[in-house]
């Protein structure tokens, strides 16, 4: 294993360039193998657990989705804490800040993101969780690709380019992680379901924060600073990716659906609206029923 990771290092290190020593030695970051590692085991799980569970029952997982989804929410909040902070500290500049430019406040940002990257790896869990409840139709490609992929992404982004311009992304990800993970918390609790309105506002939340990543990235494009340009296009390849897939989840679970419920209403066929069925289309049904058994 030790020729392997001295063997992978070797290659990044030609590949990009020497890594930023602030990081040396920090958990996990020190080799590329463990993430990987995790990665490759998650996408095994994502394989084979629903063919595991496929002839078991669906565990409940209430209790403990209520405190690993409170947990990531304050993980998530103390995150977008310190990032604010620490930008504010360091006086860092929207349009294109450089890792080596804020003093301390690099130091502050640099340890908040290496909770940031550990925090991708927590995130697998949100699929364990789906397959144990037996939720499939919650693991879709934009599920998998996102989880599958951060992880990764955030080790080589600790290794050379812990700071600076890279915050803007994961300060933006983790505010809507905390709207996201309170809505998760809160809807394992079936007497609170009625009352939660606002899941669609957290994807158009994510349009929104991937376009102003974009936006943001591509400021460090026109007005270049000390920070490494292939990031900066790497960063808004990968957006556009989320955008697309994001809008296309929007598409079939909001549009479509909204538009399924109206050709349902115009139909006259029995609707269905937050849980509840059309009364006259159930009373219809009723008296028919009774007429039939008349007969």
């Amino acid at each position: 294993m030790e020729l392997l990771d001295k063997t992978i290092n070797s290659y990044l290190d030609v590949w990009l360039g020497p890594r930023d020593p602030r990081v040396k030695g920090w958990l996990l970051l020190e080799n590329y193998t463990p993430t990987f590692i995790f990665s490759a085991l998650y996408l095994l799980i994502v394989w084979l657990g629903p063919k595991y569970m496929q002839n078991k029952q669906p565990f409940s997982c209430r209790g403990i989705l209520v405190v690993y989804n409170l947990g990531l929410t304050l993980l998530s909040l103390y995150m977008f804490y310190e990032l604010v902070t620490g930008v504010w500290e360091g006086g860092y500049n929207f349009f294109c800040q450089d890792t080596h430019s804020g003093g301390e406040a690099d130091m502050k940002i640099i340890r908040v993101l290496w909770w940031y990257y550990f925090s991708k790896l927590i995130e697998f869990m949100d699929t364990f969780f789906f397959i144990l409840r037996k939720n499939n139709h919650q693991i879709t490609v934009l599920h998998v690709y996102h989880h599958a992929t951060m992880l990764n992404i955030w080790w080589f982004v600790m290794n050379w380019v812990p700071c600076g311009h890279s915050y803007f992304g994961a300060t933006l990800n983790s505010f809507i992680h905390v709207l996201m993970y309170s809505y998760y918390g809160l809807s394992a609790v079936p007497a609170m379901r009625p009352y939660l309105w606002w899941k669609k506002y957290i994807t158009q939340g994510q349009l929104t924060q991937f376009v102003l990543t974009i936006f943001q990235t591509s400021c460090g494009v026109v007005w270049p600073c000390a920070f490494p340009q292939g990031w900066l296009y790497f960063q808004i390849s990968y957006m556009i990716s989320l955008i697309i897939l994001f809008t296309n989840f929007y598409i079939q679970t909001y549009n479509k659906k909204a538009s399924s419920r109206r050709k349902e209403y115009q139909n006259g066929s029995t609707a269905t609206v937050n849980g509840y069925t059309n009364s006259f289309s159930s009373l219809e049904n009723n008296v028919k029923q009774r007429k039939q058994r008349k007969d």
